[in-house]
């Protein structure tokens, strides 16, 4: 039997969540009734076509606990990327309350519930999920590195959706991400990702979620409002999922309620899960084209730097019509890199290796005009190109007008004259 509801805080230095205590149940399904998400955004209704049986969701985390009973036969495979994790990627890494936050994601993505209506219940919960258990504290491996590990990894091992519930509050990232997000695009796997947190310090989104081809999720208050504290903003936001007044499972067996996009990430997971189980024929670019264009616009009309294209609708993006755009993740990343990414300069070969730098973008520079003791009374090169021509062709315009006058005043006299 699961544990009562309890506090935990949960926050990894690459994705940040806000978790607050709530009072232990008082019935068996208190924690199911407060999935208000399932009703309110369109996924019960989705139900009725799919419930993400034959997706694989790849949670690249702290490690699912998956011996909750809400997760139970829910987690088929796994690794551990952190260095000090279990193999099979299932053990929690990190400190203090962080090591739930994997599970908390993966109860929103495709929780079982632990009997019939008691527990936390998934958006997809017939979908498998993969745990890769990442770490980002110290003695740990390098995050990018793991991170680009874990991507490729997940690519083949039967991920078909990767959530990312981090950030790393930047809005670059490392090359080795170009190839490893590239390789999962090119096998059709949609990478989603989290927009990051304000109330976290996350005041504009971060990547992975700017990069391109990236589904990007922000999130919604309970009132289905851009959230101040549990989202962030920009550009790249695909669209808007709740994110305030979640419960997840946690290790152990217990429950908490959290806040923070790196909740809404799963839900956004989960109904790509939907979509892919219903439309098995439909490209990475397709599926998320579904999530897209079928979102409730919000905010400014068109796409928006709070709500990206609008507030999710599972029912509409699974069971809608829509018109693909043609528009696949590894052609908006390659063409991105192709872009964006110099090549590097070629060197004779050294016999101690040395970074690639790429060549530098200069700006021509005027030549510098060197003065003797009669340069100083002269005007050199420059001076005269900026400021003696025009002065000398604005003259040679007045001479020339001052003499039209003074012929056109003396034609006149003389006509005078002459009568």
């Amino acid at each position: 039997m699961r544990a009562g509801v309890r506090r935990v805080a949960a926050a990894l230095v690459a994705a940040a969540a806000s978790v607050v205590l709530i009072a232990p149940p008082a019935h068996a399904d208190q924690v199911r009734e407060m999935e208000y998400w399932l009703h309110e955004y369109g996924i019960t209704q989705a139900w009725n076509t799919t419930r993400g049986a034959g997706v694989t969701i790849a949670v690249i985390d702290s490690g699912i606990d998956s011996s909750h009973p809400d997760l139970a036969g829910a987690v088929v495979g796994g690794a551990d990327f952190s260095g000090f994790g279990a193999p099979d990627g299932q053990r929690p890494v990190g400190s203090g309350g962080g090591r739930a936050h994997a599970t908390m994601v993966a109860s929103l993505a495709a929780g079982r519930g632990s009997a019939a209506g008691v527990g936390v219940i998934g958006v997809a919960p017939q979908a498998s999920l993969l745990s890769i258990s990442v770490g980002f504290g110290e003695g740990t491996r390098n995050s990018d590195d793991q991170i680009a590990d874990a991507v490729r990894w997940a690519a083949d091992n039967g991920a078909d959706v990767i959530n990312m519930s981090l950030t790393r509050n930047t809005l670059d990232w490392p090359t080795s991400w170009d190839d490893a997000f590239l390789y999962a695009m090119e096998r059709d796997v949609v990478i989603v990702a989290a927009a990051g947190n304000r109330g976290s310090g996350t005041v504009e989104v971060g990547a992975p979620a700017t990069m391109p081809g990236v589904l990007t999720v922000a999130g919604l208050s309970r009132s289905g409002t851009a959230s101040f504290d549990a989202s962030s903003q920009g550009i790249t936001i695909g669209v808007a999922a709740p994110a305030e007044d979640l419960v997840g499972a946690a290790p152990d067996g217990s429950h908490v309620t959290w806040q923070g996009s790196s909740g809404a990430t799963p839900i956004v997971a989960g109904v790509v899960a939907l979509v892919m189980a219903a439309h098995p024929e439909l490209s990475a670019g397709a599926v998320i084209d579904r999530i897209t264009q079928t979102a409730r616009d919000a905010g400014a009309p068109g796409p928006d730097p709070l709500y990206g294209n609008g507030i999710l609708d599972a029912a509409a993006a699974v069971r809608g019509t829509v018109e693909s755009s043609g528009v696949e993740p590894a052609e908006q990343l390659r063409e991105w890199i192709r872009l964006h990414r110099r090549a590097p300069i070629e060197e004779e070969p050294a016999t101690t290796p040395q970074p690639v730098v790429p060549a530098p973008e200069v700006e021509p520079a005027p030549v510098p005009q060197a003065r003797g003791p009669v340069g100083e009374l002269l005007p050199t090169v420059n001076e005269l190109r900026l400021v003696g021509i025009p002065l000398l062709v604005l003259g040679g315009f007045s001479a020339a007008a001052i003499a039209l006058g003074v012929g056109a005043a003396r034609h006149v006299r003389r006509q005078r004259a002459g009568e």
